[in-house]
């Protein structure tokens, strides 16, 4: 598909950050344009990221592959991984130029891949070099310039060790600070388990926004659900929820209604969030993108349905054949129709008990 390449409009010079209630963190695998479009599709307002893309690969890679995206996706942040603040700057420029609304600087992933290019959690030994890096950023571009990034990592985990960071980093201009409220071993855990086993330490993110209330604070861990994130709003400005979206897209569409104060979302069953998606899939099929990747994402959408099962499995086996298409997609909604009538028939009674 063709990328959103629009004409930046000015920004304020200080606090350009839009506060969201609500966003779905940045995912390697996972929050590509085929889950964006859906996370769009179920709700309008949520902030959604890119993949984590490093600078280098935006400046000399394909940028139509890497950065484009269906103007339905925002407002969308493109989160970029680096160490250089003139390559950050450029890439920056050239993402706020293909029509993101804000960019991001990836300073908490702890993969042995990421360290070895100095970039990720190990750039919070030193803030100097970030907040440089941020303050090139923001010199190139209108758009928003935000950090995420962990509570410390290995020794560097005091509640001073990530103050002092962020502190220094504020005086470059970042328009928020997203905290994942987690330490990160740089030795001996897999990413995987370094979003598991160390513990979670909200409290430490919400006294960081206590003693830095001018600050934009987002905590980012272990949340399951928008009842959870709603408890989070009490004491920080933002919740980012992760693998939970991933795994039950669903609890996305009540996040209208719940955390921005819409007076409906989007949809109301989750056939609606499919059928919404059946002309950007049609034309992504005839762009000649592969339905394999593009239904990827739909595949946890009825996990625990009725018919959730072979909903699952007739996208998993078919889209793969010859001639493929949109049709798989039809016949997949067939098999969960019957629960999702049943279901709005007990709603009806409910609803007519209670009157």
């Amino acid at each position: 598909m063709q990328g959103a390449r629009l004409t930046r409009a000015p920004a304020p010079a200080a606090n350009r950050a839009v506060t969201h209630p609500l966003s779905v963190a940045p995912m390697m695998d996972r929050t590509d344009r085929h889950f964006r479009v859906l996370a769009r599709a179920l709700s309008r307002r949520v902030l959604l990221y890119s993949e984590m893309i490093h600078a280098h690969a935006v400046i000399r890679g394909n940028r139509a592959q890497l950065l484009d995206f269906h103007l339905m996706e925002r407002p969308l942040v493109l989160q970029l991984g680096g160490d250089d603040p003139q390559h950050l700057a450029e890439a920056a420029r050239i993402g706020a130029d293909h029509g993101y609304d804000e960019i991001n600087l990836n300073c908490g992933c702890p993969s042995e891949k990421v360290q070895q290019g100095n970039f990720g959690v190990v750039l919070m030994a030193d803030a100097e070099r970030v907040a440089r890096c941020v303050a090139a950023m923001r010199d190139a571009v209108a758009v928003p310039v935000s950090v995420k990034h962990r509570i410390g990592f290995d020794d560097r985990d005091g509640f001073a060790d990530m103050l002092a960071f962020v502190d220094v980093v504020a005086e470059a201009g970042c328009d928020r600070f997203t905290v994942h409220a987690r330490k990160a071993w740089t030795q001996g855990l897999s990413p995987k388990q370094n979003r598991e086993v160390p513990p979670l330490r909200h409290d430490e993110v919400h006294r960081l926004k206590q003693e830095r209330p001018h600050l934009r604070i987002e905590t980012n861990g272990g949340i399951r659900d928008v009842a959870s994130a709603r408890a989070q709003l009490v004491y920080v400005d933002g919740v980012m929820i992760g693998r939970a979206a991933w795994d039950d897209p669903w609890l996305l569409a009540s996040v209208d209604s719940a955390l921005y104060g819409e007076t409906s979302d989007p949809c109301l069953r989750r056939s609606d969030a499919v059928r919404a998606l059946l002309p950007v899939i049609e034309r992504r099929l005839s762009a000649g993108g592969r339905l394999g990747p593009i239904v990827r994402p739909l595949l946890n959408l009825f996990v625990g349905r009725p018919g959730g099962r072979r909903f699952r499995q007739t996208l998993s086996e078919g889209h793969h054949l010859p001639g493929a298409d949109v049709g798989l997609l039809h016949e997949a909604l067939q098999h969960v129709a019957a629960g999702e009538d049943a279901a709005d028939g007990r709603l009806m009674v409910s609803a007519g008990a209670s009157a």
